[in-house]
């Protein structure tokens, strides 16, 4: 997949996660943190893809706050 392909795919997901954002709760930096090394793990064990890693823990850790039903965030610190 090339860059271009990829920073779509991104911007895809964010904006996908942008329209609930205003319904849906602010997640604790707690699970927010919990969420990153379980997705730190992901990367780990199954690989990024094309992503890299910052970009790849962002989108796996929004899915999971989405699947939870928080308001995605726009970076990790």
């Amino acid at each position: 997949m090339n860059i271009m392909k990829v920073n779509t795919l991104i911007t895809c997901v964010l904006l996908s996660f942008s329209t609930f954002a205003d319904d849906r709760p602010e997640a604790e930096s707690e699970l927010i943190a919990e969420l990153k090394q379980f997705c730190t793990e992901v990367a780990e064990d199954e690989g990024t893809g094309d992503l890299d890693l910052q970009t790849f823990l962002l989108v796996c850790v929004n899915q999971e706050l989405d699947g939870e039903g928080y308001r995605p965030i726009t970076k990790l610190e």
